[in-house]
């Protein structure tokens, strides 16, 4: 599999696992921390630094999806903004 292909899969598979963090502040944070590190390093041509960074997302993936069941270990109400909103009958 080529490397351009093995970042792609990680890159998805990270995202995936940041989506099930139960937790909104977690969540946000590394789906934005994934998406700038991904786009920082977009350009980078030197293979031993390509594999450095391969290393560190895999890395991270582990972490999120540990950090996934210990958020769902310790469960909490779900934030305002996280609230689904219910739609109100029109004053027609």
């Amino acid at each position: 599999m080529s490397t351009r292909r093995q970042a792609i899969t990680l890159y998805r598979n990270l995202l995936r696992e940041s989506e099930k963090l139960p937790s909104y502040n977690f969540r946000m944070y590394a789906l934005r921390k994934i998406r700038d590190t991904f786009r920082a390093n977009r350009m980078v041509n030197d293979f031993k630094e390509i594999d450095r960074q391969m290393a560190n997302a895999k890395q991270s993936l582990e972490l999120i999806r540990r950090q996934v069941i210990i958020g769902h270990l310790y469960t909490t109400e779900k934030l305002v903004i996280e609230q689904t909103k219910t739609l109100r009958p029109s004053d027609d």
